[in-house]
């Protein structure tokens, strides 16, 4: 299907999926026509978008801090409510798909540019490959945190290199410029890396970033946010010993490590055991290998959104949800 529209559509905007309309260049403004370069693309902006659809709740919720609300005609793939402060501007743009939109979803809101958080939305196996877009003159964009870094194909996978930060404001700028913001931009960066100061404490202990599944258990690997989150809290994410984002860990294993408190994510998606906070607490009270855990006796639960642990600026919220927490636990030093 998506090969037909492609034939069909290469120099067209669809509407409606059934009609077809033909397109007007855009009208170039003040440093436009822009190039980015993006993970191994050049992304060609002929005039700042005005009609945007953001395939990943992390890229929406970038948009949205941006200000671009109005400039944005659809948003997909969502894992947890909105940030409250941009809830309202949220509610103005229309959502595609709670999950994974079909590639005519999208084209059907006759977007004018693309954007995407993981290569496994904007990729093969995706909604679209990117090329599919280029071919129709729809220029897109992914996130860096996905790429750099990081190794080919590995939607949960292995990093060459621990993900840090500045990928995550490379994004906000990239994005801005290619909104014509730029001055937005810097004063969002600005107040995340005042967020990111404000949050860091110190807490020698160790942490178990659990994601979801109970049989086989998605724990944080060294090198994606939540390495970050926890280097900023002067922890040790555990297990440290592999590369890979979300590797699935035995809980003997876990046990061996017996870290000082547990990361839980509760998700809003109900897909497997695990999903949920309360799932999560009733397997780890019962499990008789588990409520062994020192975290576990203990009851140091330290509660975040599943967004929190996706590289994103929801990596600013759950930094601040893991210090305050490891406050109150008496974790952090001179507390």
């Amino acid at each position: 299907m998506i090969g037909r529209l492609v034939v069909v559509c290469a120099a067209f905007v669809l509407v409606g999926c059934g009609e077809v309309a033909q397109t007007s260049k855009p009208v170039a403004v003040g440093g436009f026509p822009l190039t980015v370069r993006n993970c191994g693309h050049d992304v060609v902006i002929d005039a700042p978008p005005a009609r945007a659809v953001s395939l990943n709740q992390s890229s929406t919720e970038i948009l949205l801090s941006l200000g671009l609300a109005d400039r944005m005609v659809g948003t997909a793939t969502w894992t947890d409510p909105i940030r409250p402060d941009l809830a309202s501007a949220n509610a103005r743009v229309p959502q595609l798909s709670m999950n994974k939109p079909s590639m005519e979803a999208v084209l059907d809101a006759e977007p004018d540019f693309v954007s995407a958080s993981f290569a496994g939305t904007l990729g093969p196996g995706g909604v679209a490959d990117r090329a599919e877009f280029d071919k129709l003159g729809v220029p897109t964009y992914l996130a860096p945190s996905d790429c750099v870094g990081k190794v080919a194909g590995s939607e949960d996978g292995a990093r060459t290199a621990p993900l840090t930060m500045t990928l995550i404001y490379d994004e906000i700028r990239d994005l801005a410029k290619i909104f014509d913001v730029t001055d937005r931009g810097e004063k969002l960066i600005g107040e995340l890396q005042r967020r990111m100061t404000d949050a860091a404490v110190t807490a020698d202990v160790d942490l178990a970033f659990w994601f979801s599944d109970i049989r086989a258990p998605y724990l944080a690997g060294c090198c994606g946010a939540p390495g970050i989150i926890a280097s900023t809290v002067g922890a040790r994410n555990v297990p440290a010993d592999t590369a890979d984002e979300w590797p699935q860990v035995s809980w003997e294993a876990i046990a061996d490590l017996d870290p000082d408190a547990l990361v839980l994510a509760d998700l809003s998606r109900r897909t497997i055991d695990g999903d949920a906070l309360d799932t999560k607490i009733r397997f780890l009270e019962s499990n008789p290998v588990t409520a062994q855990l020192t975290a576990v006796r203990e009851k140091r639960y330290i509660v975040v959104n599943g967004a929190d642990l996706n590289p994103s600026i929801r990596t600013v919220d759950g930094t601040e949800k893991v210090a305050h927490r490891l406050r109150e636990l008496g974790l952090v030093a001179g507390n």
